[in-house]
């Protein structure tokens, strides 16, 4: 082998070594190589529609502040009285089970997705800014130990999560509206936003 093939083959290696570098960032999260270059404008653009996504009733009302599930576009109270109750699954003798299933209801109108309960309290987003929602999404401390790469999962693998896009109908027979944008744009968001750091813009 030539000198000149030598040069041209640790080139290679050191180009590849500063590439995986670079899609590793400071939290240790790995970042896919093909999402990397995305602008400030791209990214306040990703931040606001995934803030429109986490602000929509359909994922706000199982992340209320003050222990009370809500329900509708409205966001009124959970009939019966329900509450945050034991493991943020209600109380005994009514918990989220005893209605909620793993699917939606088409008959009684009750909606379903697997491990239906409400977020845990650390994660109540009623009431606050999309700063501050998304701070205690980031939060080791308030987001169940979650680094990056396991939010991204849960924010697009997670059934109960994608269960927004198939609400089903309500107890009248209605269908339920969905977040604003569709199922895989949030997806693609999500993944950007995370792939650029998840940076919050600064108002």
């Amino acid at each position: 082998m030539n000198s000149n093939r030598i040069v041209l083959f640790v080139a290679i290696g050191l180009l590849t070594i500063m590439v995986v570098a670079n899609s590793i960032n400071s939290n240790g999260d790995y970042i896919p190589l093909d999402s990397l270059e995305i602008s400030a404008a791209d990214n306040t653009e990703n931040f606001s529609k995934l803030m429109d996504v986490l602000t929509h009733p359909r994922c706000m009302n199982c992340h209320p502040n003050d222990n009370i599930p809500k329900q509708g576009i409205d966001r009124h109270p959970h009939y019966f009285d329900m509450a945050r109750g034991e493991d943020d699954h209600g109380f005994k003798a009514t918990s989220c089970n005893t209605c909620h299933q793993s699917e939606n209801n088409p008959y009684s109108g009750v909606p379903g997705a697997p491990h239906w309960a409400l977020a845990p309290a650390s994660m109540g987003w009623q009431g606050l800014s999309h700063e501050q929602i998304a701070q205690r999404l980031l939060d080791k401390s308030t987001n169940g130990g979650k680094d990056h790469k396991a939010l991204v999962e849960h924010l697009t693998q997670d059934k109960l999560v994608l269960w927004a896009w198939e609400p089903g109908v309500d107890a009248n027979g209605n269908l339920r509206e969905t977040p604003p944008i569709s199922k895989e744009e949030y997806i693609q968001v999500v993944e950007e936003w995370f792939a650029n750091g998840a940076v919050i813009p600064v108002n």
